[in-house]
């Protein structure tokens, strides 16, 4: 792998990240810097620590940038939750975004694992 573009978990979190971004755009004008600047910083995190991650040299601490990928996904899946809640998601892009996340979270264990 040349950049971590080529990273196939780093593919998947990016979809997911533009997804958030995209079912975000409507949410309450109250929700400007509450849980919609929130879900949003949490996924462009997960993207960047990925990156981040790719070109540590070592493999502790590259692993330890995956690692924070992976507690930043399960924040991502409770804002989720809470959004959908809040009646900001439909059943469907909340089913979509969940089926993702869990996706993008089992690519990330076995990546993490390929490290090692």
């Amino acid at each position: 792998m040349k950049t971590f573009k080529d990273i196939i978990v780093w593919q998947k979190a990016y979809k997911l990240t533009l997804k958030i971004y995209k079912l975000t755009i409507d949410f309450p004008k109250n929700e400007e810097f509450g849980l919609k600047s929130q879900v949003r910083r949490v996924a462009v995190s997960i993207i960047l620590n990925i990156a981040e991650g790719f070109k540590r040299m070592g493999l502790k601490e590259r692993v330890h940038f995956y690692k924070i990928f992976e507690s930043s996904l399960e924040e991502i899946k409770c804002q989720t939750m809470l959004t959908y809640d809040l009646d900001y998601l439909s059943s469907t892009n909340y089913s979509e975004l969940s089926k993702l996340e869990d996706e993008t979270g089992r690519i990330l264990r076995g990546w993490i694992n390929s490290q090692r």
